[in-house]
């Protein structure tokens, strides 16, 4: 990495042989990283470029012993106290571990060595005795509890004083308020808050529909939530706890427990209702503490939460002691690190990429740079709003995550570099595969392609959509199906599938004789259809099945459809202004009609009438929910007998609910409408119902 080096925001140069201005100078710039990363929860560079850093201060420091001072990031636990927190001082100090940045064996290797040097062994003493138990990637937190009951919770701080964030811990539900019988008078747990990977994404992902700060890492989205003043919005906030270990705690002799290993104390604590890591194992010597390492490196990308690396302690509590402590950390414990998932580097341009539904999403294309185990070369920039909001142009360094099997993302950009003038990136007008307008509907983020018929990229989701049962109802075109017949460049447009012959399907890997042979049965099935089928069918935007239907209730034939104004799609039931913009803006484009009038010439029909002959509407206005399994009718049968008749068919049951059709295992839905007192029907209701002789 030392190739990127000129990438970071790392302090002036300055003259070697003045090493007091040196370390001076190294110092401030690591207390405003740490000002950023521990304070305002903003952090502007990667971890690995903050350690590279620090160990260049205490390599200097090292050599020049009497430069040391107590102030020093080397010498204490870096840290502050927001403001608007109140302080707490820790009973029994929150120290950090030292950090074994080397990504290899040796780091395991070289931590055992040192603790049998201090303890004074030889190669002929038996192997020690570790726990080894993965880093979390969170925000270090103190929970104090007296009589069994949580009375405070508190931050690392700086190691001696802390934040009082009881009243955002207590929102946490894998947090025990209350412990079981048989706990001390006084514990207090150590351990970390975090957010779970699937959590953290749901969490941006509702940021960016919102308009919100995004966040850049688990990391900081927990140590902001538990930071936050208003305990409300840390309950939005989804985090998580493991413990372990211990702060101030009863003495035996007063009616506290008497722990011998780290090992029994874990143990202890997940019978006490706190959640203990899983991967939390015993290892003898270097050799079990390497296997270790290596095994849940390799299952690092599979966890759902992060980590950084993985920590080694000295199981035996009485060695603990031996080995006591030097400045800011325990000699008996060990931070072995795996290899960053954030990391630095520049972008040197910015394109698009045509996803499956016609998302446009910008891409950054980077210099090369090593981030979670491999070479990341582009990164995503999720949509034009986060590249406005996060300040990203080409040639910015910026700052890469990259965790577990998670596509690469831009998460900042790191101040200070940018050289000159460079203009915003501008999202195309036209879709760079297909040539369609680009189009970006009021209220959303995403840019998106109109072309799905047509574009290339879009292929196989329209292919899909048109095939499926709800649908056109083509049986066994199914995703590996349409994946060999698109990337064999049989199938360009829809109409291609109906000109598919038996020698084409056959040449198909694992493609026999008769299952071709269904599948041109069931497509040839297919040609007879209906309106609204044909019309979910075209995988129109924001088209589905219920307005299907009411478009072709209303207008009775494709041409009239196609050929209305927005304002005469307005007429139509439950359409609004931006359903008939996608419309008007699907049937706009020349190569839609092409595509439908393609698929006609190639025998796709469907019943057509003028809108006077079709059926009265005896549930119009109603809304039906449909629960459990009816004698006769399938779902989808019943479903389509009640819309056929007006009805509005919804997913769940409310006070607005006109009728609950209820059949065998009827669950929840029923209760509920039992409970808001809405008609309940069976099947024989139902059937009444529709042929107006019912309720």
């Amino acid at each position: 990495m030392t190739d990127n080096l000129d990438l970071f925001s790392a302090p002036a140069p300055v003259d070697i042989a003045q090493p007091a201005i040196k370390i001076e100078a190294l110092r401030d710039q690591l207390n405003h990283w740490a000002h950023q990363y521990y304070v305002l929860d903003e952090p502007t560079v990667p971890d690995a470029e903050y350690d590279r850093v620090f160990r260049e201060l205490q390599a200097l420091e090292a050599a020049h012993p009497d430069l040391v001072t107590p102030d020093s990031p080397t010498q204490r636990v870096i840290g502050a106290v927001m403001e608007g927190l109140a302080p707490v001082r820790h009973t029994v100090p929150m120290l950090s571990i030292h950090t074994e940045t080397d990504t290899e064996a040796t780091g395991a290797q070289a931590f055992d060595a040192r603790v049998r040097r201090e303890l004074g062994l030889t190669e002929a003493d038996p192997a020690i005795e570790y726990v080894a138990e993965p880093k979390f990637d969170g925000l270090a937190m103190s929970l104090r509890y007296e009589n069994g009951r949580l009375v405070q919770a508190a931050t690392r701080g700086d190691g001696e004083v802390g934040e009082d964030v009881t009243h955002n811990i207590r929102t946490i539900r894998q947090i025990p308020l209350t412990l079981r019988e048989g706990v001390p008078p006084l514990l207090e747990v150590r351990g970390e808050v975090y957010m779970r990977r699937a959590d953290f994404d749901a969490l941006n992902e509702r940021q960016r529909e919102q308009g919100g700060k995004t966040f850049v890492n688990p990391r900081n989205a927990a140590a902001g939530a538990v930071r936050q003043l208003d305990s409300s919005i840390t309950a939005q906030r989804p985090l998580s706890f493991f413990a372990y270990g211990l702060g101030a705690i009863t003495p035996p002799g007063e009616g506290g427990p008497q722990f011998r290993t780290h090992f029994e104390m874990l143990q202890t604590l997940k019978s006490w209702g706190f959640p203990v890591a899983a991967q939390v194992r015993i290892a003898a010597g270097a050799t079990e503490l390497v296997a270790f390492h290596q095994q849940v490196g390799a299952s690092r990308d599979a966890l759902p939460y992060d980590i950084d690396g993985v920590v080694y302690k000295v199981n035996r509590l009485d060695l603990q002691r031996d080995l006591g402590f030097k400045t800011r950390e325990p000699r008996w414990a060990v931070a072995h690190k795996y290899p960053a998932q954030e990391m630095a580097t520049r972008i040197e341009g910015i394109d698009v990429q045509v996803g499956r539904t016609g998302k446009i999403t910008p891409v950054a294309r980077l210099a090369p740079v090593f981030v979670g185990g491999v070479t990341v070369t582009n990164a995503t920039l999720h949509n034009l709003f986060e590249i406005r909001k996060k300040g990203v142009r080409v040639g910015d360094t910026v700052i890469v995550r990259r965790a577990g099997d998670v596509i690469p993302e831009v998460v900042g950009v790191m101040p200070g570099k940018r050289t000159g003038y460079v203009p915003n990136f501008r999202m195309p007008t036209a879709c760079p595969v297909c040539g369609s307008a680009v189009v970006r509907e009021k209220g959303e983020a995403n840019h998106r392609c109109t072309g799905g018929l047509f574009c290339a990229a879009q292929r196989k989701e329209a292919i899909l959509h048109f095939a499926a049962r709800r649908a056109m109802d083509i049986e066994g075109l199914g995703d590996k199906l349409v994946d060999q017949l698109v990337d064999a460049n049989v199938i360009r447009t829809l109409p291609d599938l109906y000109r598919l012959g038996l020698t084409s399907l056959i040449a198909l890997e694992r493609m026999a004789e008769k299952s071709a042979q269904n599948v041109l049965a069931a497509l040839e099935k297919s040609k007879q259809t209906t309106l609204p089928r044909f019309l979910f069918a075209l995988g129109i935007r924001h088209v589905g099945e219920a307005t299907a239907k009411d478009l072709a209730r209303h207008f009775g034939v494709l041409d009239a459809i196609m050929d209305a104004t927005e304002e005469q799609l307005l007429a139509v039931n439950d359409v609004g202004p931006i359903v008939a913009k996608a419309i008007r803006t699907f049937f706009e484009q020349p190569h839609n009609r092409e595509v439908v009038e393609q698929l006609r010439a190639c025998g796709v029909a469907w019943p057509e009438g003028p809108v006077a002959e079709r059926a009265p509407q005896i549930l119009a206005g109603k809304t039906v929910v449909l629960t459990g399994t009816l004698p006769t009718l399938s779902r989808d049968a019943a479903k389509d007998m009640l819309e056929a008749a007006g009805a509005k068919v919804a997913g769940s049951v409310s006070k607005k609910t006109s009728y609950v059709v209820a059949g065998a295992e009827a669950g929840s839905k029923l209760a509920k409408a039992e409970e808001l007192g809405v008609p309940v029907l069976d099947e024989a209701g139902m059937l009444a119902l529709l042929a107006g002789t019912g309720a």
